[in-house]
Order: structure tokens, then C-alpha cells, then sequence
């Protein structure tokens, strides 16, 4: 997932007594000014729940009172797998069926590759879409792309950062280790797993050792991205943004806040390479120094600062909230399923013995593997992929599909379907092992989970991602058994939408050093 690329799944109308006071008094204008729907023009869109004019499933969404995605679910439950919402000038059509999913992004995936335009806060932020998620099908995506792909994330560079990710596993413990001394055994899982996470993006990303207060401070500049990140109503009422200028005002100033932050290390790493041996901490490769002569498809220019920022954003956000999100889950589902965590461990030992788990053994591990997938089936980083749109009118089951038109992918009817998953509520690791329900989560086999998303688009740091869950995991549970707090109490499943989807109470956990 990316910070810099629009999904449905963080949208919230914040100001409810603001939304219907403008809607009224501007619903005249909009509706004179309001071009001639898809419909008048003989376009046949996927069924969906009728509307207002102009503003759409705004207000249903608005009055439901739900999140999002769970908004999504109940009109799935009466349209079925592929319908239409409209979300003010935002047409969405949303699919959660297998074979649809497969159809468009596996066999049809170019002609689904694009990104709709975007005309909210976020292009600020991308320095107008100049980052791999976000940009359009075409040149300037495939040259950034290509680059993070083949200089920074292949097998063979992946594996020089192995001993950074050990080093990181370790400093892991130890924050856990800490944090129970001082709390009687109880830890927050959440904000462990996401240090860690960044702790190792951000010296791949840099190239240089930053202390504890320069990471605190890099992760708090980031968080204040996000927050004003979150979709606003002028982003799905463009002619209302005349009501937010003091929003795109603070944007703009939380933008120069970020630049300012970031382009100090930008510069620091860009001194390291040009005087080798003057900063002690500088590792020999980061990404940063892929981007630095980076030179595009149709431009002749290099990255300038902020697009290097913008660059340097995604590639951190893009696997630190994501993994701490799954180790969240992944360690409550352990929790509430003792014997999976006691299997779990009885592998780990069995597989290294008394010595520390390491990357090398994860491929030996089967039921970890099918656990990590598992986790991934039953709750998904984010319930959407990134936006998908179509670089020219083509039809979907019957339905047309015209340019610009949003086509999102709600995750969980794909992972939850009972007629590719049998007892598709429960966690149930063993679904991967005995054969019968194996998925390929590149989708390249066929759609049955998506996680990273599947096709042209799908995460490029997919394999990075899994290593990362994987090692985490398994050092967790070597080091310690894990419990509920207060002790003996239910865990609730209940998720939250932030960047991605979290549990709606933060898990804490009692821990207890393995003997």
C-alpha cells in the first residue's frame, strides 16, 4: 500500500453538521453546474444504491453511521459481487469476486494499470504523482518501478540488508524485553512491531545510522502526513473547496515541514557518497542512491528534492504500517489459539534448536509459513487495494467501464468467500498445509486472497513484506509466550480505519520470557 495513491478505506465525512448546511445551500448550484450523468449518456454501470442527485451515496454513507468498508459490505450483501457507489464527482465500482478480480488485473491487467486522476491533497504530497502507486500507466511509472524493483528490492540486493533486519530483530527483543520490566509483563504489540519495521526501512531507505530521537522524529513527521492525508468532503465535492482553504493551507505547511525534515538526511547520504569514509556510519548501498542520477522515461531532468522526498515517503510508508498491522493481528489470533502459538514455537525449536531463529530458517518452516498466510487472509494490511482505472472504456461482467472511473477491490469477499474457503471465519492455518486450499497471493495462479494487491500493480514490496512479517513473528515466539491482558480476558476483533486497518483497541499483551 501506499501513502500516495487514493483508497476509500480512510474516508470519513468529519464534520457532519458542516456537510448537510453546504450541501443544502449549494445543492441548486451544483445540481445547474452538474454535467450529464453516465447514465443519460447510455453507459450501463454496475447496479448500486440510487442517490442524490450531484452528491451521490454520500448521504447514505454519511447517515449509516459505519466505517467504510463495513458501509461496503452491507451494500455487497443486497447488489452482490460488482456494483456502483457514487461518491460526489467519485464514481466507484466495486468488485469482490475471485474470478472478476483474476479477469481484470491478471488477464486484462494492463488495460486496468492506471491510476484515476487525482485532484486532492494527496498530489501535494506525491509531488503530483511522481511516486511508483500513484503514478499513471506509462513511462515515468515503469522507470520508477523499475528501479525500486531491480536495484533495490531484487534477491540478490534484498539479501545484503540481512544482517540489518537480524540486527533490528534483536534491538526488537530487547525494546520488548524492557518495556515488560518496567509494566509487569505487559507490552503495546503494535507500536514494537511498527519500530522495528521502520528501524529497517529507514537505513535501507538512507544509507545512514540515525539515532532513537532523529527515528522518533522521521516517524512523528510522517504521522502528521498521514492525519492530513485523511479524505475531506471537497475531495468528493471539488466546487465546496472554497470552504477548506484553511485545510489545503495547513497541507501545504505540513509539505514544508516534511521537505525540511527529510531533505536533511537527503543531503547528509548525498555527502557520504561524494566523500567516502566521511561519515562512519554510511552503509556501502541505500535507494537513495538509485534515485539520485535517476533518469525517467520522457524527462530529462533527475528527481528533483521534494520528488525525492515524496519517493523516500513512499518507500517507508509503504512497508512499515503494513507489517506492524499484521504482527498486530497475527500475535492476538496466537493469543485467542494457544495451541496454534504452542505449535508454533514447537517448530521454531525444532527447526534451530537453542541458538536464535534467523532468515535462513524461515523457508524450513511450513506451519510459520501457513500461519504468516493465514494472517494475511483473515485480515488483510488494508480491505481495498490502491484505486485501480482503465486507460480506455471496456466492459466488466456485462457492465461498461468507462475512462476515469474508480474500480476498487474489497479484500475480504474475496478472502471470506465460502466457495473458495471452508470455514471462511476461521483462523485456521492448517487450511495451507493439508493442500486442499492452497492460494498463490501473486495471483498469477488464480484469485483467491490479495493482500498486495495481484497484476501490474501489485506491491513491489511483496517479497520484502512476507520476509519481514515472517522474521518478526518467529522471533516473538521464540522469545516469548504470549497472553491476554487483563489475564483470562476476550480479545476484541473489532477493526478501525487508520492507513491501514488496525484493531480498534490496541492489543497489549502480557509476555513471558521462554525458558
Amino acid at each position: 500500500m501506499s501513502l500516495f495513491s487514493f483508497s476509500p478505506t480512510s474516508f470519513n465525512i468529519s464534520h457532519p453538521v458542516l456537510f448537510f448546511t453546504i450541501l443544502v445551500s449549494t445543492l441548486v448550484i451544483l445540481i445547474i453546474t452538474r454535467t450529464t450523468s453516465s447514465r443519460s449518456k447510455g453507459v450501463k454501470l454496475p447496479p448500486g444504491p440510487p442517490g442524490w442527485p450531484v452528491v451521490g451515496n454520500l448521504f447514505q454513507f454519511a447517515r449509516s453511521g459505519k466505517q467504510f468498508y463495513e458501509y461496503v459490505d452491507d451494500v455487497r450483501s443486497k447488489y452482490g459481487p460488482i456494483f456502483t457507489l457514487r461518491m460526489g464527482s467519485r464514481t466507484m465500482i466495486i468488485i469482490s469476486d475471485s474470478a472478476l478480480a483474476h479477469d481484470v488485473l491478471i488477464q486484462r491487467g494492463p488495460m486496468f494499470a492506471t491510476r484515476p486522476t487525482e485532484n486532492s491533497t494527496r498530489t501535494i504530497f506525491s509531488s503530483n504523482t511522481f511516486t511508483v502507486n500513484a503514478s499513471a500507466y506509462g513511462p515515468v511509472w515503469r522507470s520508477l518501478r523499475r528501479n525500486m524493483v531491480q536495484n533495490m528490492l531484487s534477491s540478490t540486493r534484498f539479501r545484503e540488508f540481512g544482517s540489518l533486519r537480524q540486527s533490528a530483530m534483536d534491538k526488537l527483543v530487547e525494546r520488548i524485553r524492557s518495556e515488560a520490566n518496567d509494566n509487569n509483563g505487559l507490552v503495546w504489540v503494535l507500536r514494537n512491531a511498527r519500530f522495528a519495521a521502520f528501524c529497517i526501512l529507514l537505513e535501507m531507505c538512507f544509507g545512514i545510522e540515525m539515532d532513537e530521537e532523529a527515528i522518533l522524529n522521521m516517524d512523528q513527521v510522517m504521522k502528521k502526513v498521514l492525519i492530513t492525508l485523511n479524505p475531506r468532503l471537497d475531495d468528493y465535492l471539488p466546487i465546496l473547496a472554497p470552504f477548506y482553504s484553511k485545510e489545503r493551507a495547513r497541507a501545504l505547511e505540513v509539505r514544508r515541514e516534511q521537505v525540511d525534515f527529510i531533505v536533511k538526511f537527503i543531503e547528509r547520504r548525498r555527502r557520504a557518497i561524494q566523500n567516502p569514509g566521511t561519515d562512519k556510519t554510511a552503509s556501502s548501498f541505500s535507494y537513495l542512491d538509485t534515485l539520485f542520477d535517476l533518469k525517467t522515461e520522457g524527462r530529462k531532468s533527475t528527481p528533483s528534492n521534494e520528488e525525492l522526498v515524496s519517493l523516500c515517503s513512499e518507500f517507508l510508508n509503504g512497508g512499515t504500517d503494513t507489517t506492524g498491522t499484521a504482527i498486530e493481528w497475527g500475535i492476538a489470533q496466537l493469543i485467542v489459539n494457544p495451541e496454534v502459538q504452542s505449535r508454533l514455537y514447537d517448530e521454531i525449536k525444532s527447526t534451530v534448536g537453542d541458538r536464535e531463529v534467523e532468515e535462513k530458517d524461515v523457508d524450513k518452516m511450513v506451519f510459520l509459513q501457513a500461519v504468516v498466510k493465514e494472517i494475511l487472509r483473515k485480515h488483510p494490511p488494508t480491505y481495498f487495494t490502491l484505486t485501480h482505472s482503465v486507460t480506455e472504456q471496456t466492459t466488466v461482467a456485462g457492465y461498461d467501464v468507462p475512462v476515469g472511473i474508480n474500480i476498487e477491490f474489497y479484500l475480504p469477499g474475496i478472502n471470506e468467500d465460502p466457495k473458495l474457503w471452508s470455514d471462511p471465519k476461521k483462523f485456521k492455518p492448517d487450511r495451507f498445509i493439508s493442500g486442499k486450499e492452497e492460494a498463490d497471493i501473486t495471483g498469477v495462479t488464480g484469485v483467491k486472497m490479495m493482500p498486495f494487491g495481484v497484476g501490474r500493480r501489485i506491491c513491489p514490496g511483496l517479497a520484502m513484506a512476507t520476509v519481514h512479517v515472517h522474521l518478526m513473528l518467529a522471533k516473538m515466539v521464540q522469545e516469548f509466550e504470549w497472553s491476554a491482558y487483563p489475564p483470562g480476558s476476550e480479545i476484541n476483533f473489532a477493526g478501525k480505519l487508520e492507513f491501514t486497518v488496525v484493531m480498534k483497541e490496541p492489543l497489549r499483551a502480557v509476555v513471558k520470557p521462554r525458558v
